[in-house]
């Protein structure tokens, strides 16, 4: 699967659970909206990630990745310590200039 540079350092650092590294894949306004809440910029990602990592020590496995006009869609089997585990589930992405700029992951 050919998936853009940003998304292949997403995965990787969701995978090593690298808060840091996971925030420098976004824009400095980026948005991202998970579990009901939205979070604005690199510093709230940051904390959500890292608090996101510590409850579910989640790892993604990419499944399919597509381009639709503005907005690509990563579907991935996400497995780690929440009950279900593992799901698939849906990273809807806005990507600009190599970093991302909105993320909504869907079930």
């Amino acid at each position: 699967m050919n998936l853009p540079q940003v998304i292949t350092d997403l995965v990787k650092a969701q995978d090593d659970f690298d808060s840091v590294a996971y925030a420098n894949c976004f824009s400095e306004t980026a948005v991202v909206f998970d579990e009901g809440k939205t979070h604005h910029g690199k510093k709230e990602i940051e904390h959500w990630i890292s608090d996101a990592n510590t409850r579910y020590q989640s790892v993604m496995k990419p499944l399919s990745y597509e381009e639709n006009g503005t907005e690509s869609i990563l579907k991935a089997e996400v497995s780690g310590t929440f009950p279900g585990s593992p799901i698939v589930l849906s990273y809807h992405l806005q990507i600009n200039n190599g970093a991302i700029q909105s993320l909504k992951v869907t079930g």
